[in-house]
């Protein structure tokens, strides 16, 4: 008989024993698919020596029942969503003991249910055991009944082989359940933390945008009647920005790629100087550093900076980029008014990328705000080199 490919659902134990499944649920299952449907053909071995003795009609009807009793308990441990699959499997041996003293084919119910025990147990341990129990069940009847030998092979020792060799194939099963549930969990991981990759990138993408467009339009209004013309153009900016915004937030969607740390610079002084701010940067003209290292220093100088025109209050900024050590720094601090509340949304989000890196962020309140990000730096990356323009002071 070959392998049965059967192991009950632990999270189905504590239901009803008596719920159906549906054929479509039963033969997508991972672990026996349409198996099922075959290996209870093997019953037919149980009616040869009934068909070969030319057997009464009485005989057959018990057969018959034998049979019909058989395929409920069988058919029970895959289609019934919680069995109970030691019952089954007792009633398996049940049936061998009850049949074997009619016919030497009874032993087909001792095959069966050593056959399947393996798969109905949760350890290797549990299935060993109870092949014992099966085995000298049907070693017992068999020396009672006085067997001879190759049919008392076929009731005591071929169920003893067959388990044990479903013995392993059911340990590997349980692993096998035990790596999916594992690889479900990982993809479970991975979704959840897309999402809030997504929210921490459209907190810093939108949060920064739209600050500028505020700042833009509160001082194209106060324009308004001084320069129109040059409130037109703060207008006409606050149209670029808007549909640039639209542009980052497919891009958070999809997966945020920063410009690059000279463009985020300039476009950090640009914020800031809109905002009234005098603005320093020092920015190193050659460093070495990887694409995902730009990209977090580049979000976090995003954040950063949107940060000193919401809150901060101050007139001057410095912004500062340095690798030393095998490190790179980032330190944006201003002369504001300095905050101790707890960190929001978008500074959690931003130590969250640093510490993934490996790196630290740390917060200081002393003449202002001071954000310093520190990244270690891999070694084989590429050079960025296209700070220099960045780091020219302001002539604000």
């Amino acid at each position: 008989m070959p392998v049965m490919a059967f192991y009950p659902d632990p999270s189905c134990r504590k239901g009803s024993p008596w719920k159906v499944k549906s054929w479509r649920t039963v033969l997508k299952d991972k672990d026996h698919g349409w198996s099922p449907l075959l290996w209870w053909l093997y019953l037919g071995f149980f009616f040869i020596e009934p068909a070969v003795d030319h057997a009464s009609l009485k005989l057959w009807l018990i057969d018959g029942l034998g049979a019909a009793i058989f395929l409920a308990l069988y058919l029970g441990l895959f289609f019934l969503e919680s069995p109970r699959a030691l019952l089954h499997i007792s009633g398996m041996v049940l049936l061998g003991i009850i049949f074997q003293t009619i016919h030497a084919n009874g032993a087909t119910f001792f095959i069966f249910a050593a056959a399947m025990l393996p798969f109905c147990v949760a350890t290797q341990a549990a299935a060993w055991v109870g092949l014992f129990l099966v085995t000298v069940t049907s070693a017992t009847e068999g020396f009672l009944l006085h067997i001879d030998g190759w049919n008392f092979f076929f009731s005591a020792g071929f169920p003893l082989l067959l388990g044990a060799g479903n013995t392993f194939y059911a340990e590997r099963n349980r692993m096998n359940r035990q790596l999916r549930k594992a690889n479900e969990e990982i993809e479970h991981l991975a979704k959840v933390a897309e999402r809030e990759r997504i929210a921490r990138d459209l907190h810093d993408v939108l949060g920064h945008t739209l600050s500028v467009i505020t700042l833009k339009s509160e001082l194209a209004a106060k324009l308004m009647d001084r320069d129109p013309q040059r409130a037109q153009n703060e207008i006409r900016e606050v149209s670029e920005i808007s549909r640039q915004a639209l542009s980052d937030v497919r891009d958070a969607i999809r997966g945020y790629r920063a410009k690059g740390l000279a463009a985020e610079l300039a476009q950090a002084k640009a914020t800031l100087e809109t905002a009234g701010l005098t603005v320093q940067c020092d920015a190193a003209t050659t460093i070495k550093i990887s694409a995902m290292e730009e990209s977090v220093l580049s979000l976090a100088l995003r954040e950063g900076v949107t940060n000193v025109v919401r809150h901060a209050k101050a007139r001057t900024c410095r912004l500062r980029l340095e690798q030393k050590n095998g490190s790179c720094r980032l330190e944006i601090q201003d002369d504001g008014l300095g905050f101790v509340a707890p960190e929001g949304n978008g500074l959690r989000g931003m130590r969250e990328r640093v510490e993934m890196l490996g790196g630290s962020l740390d917060r200081r309140n002393q003449e202002g705000t001071t954000l310093t990000i520190t990244l270690p730096l891999k070694q084989d990356v590429s050079i960025n080199d296209n700070l220099e323009e960045a780091a020219l002071p302001s002539e604000s």
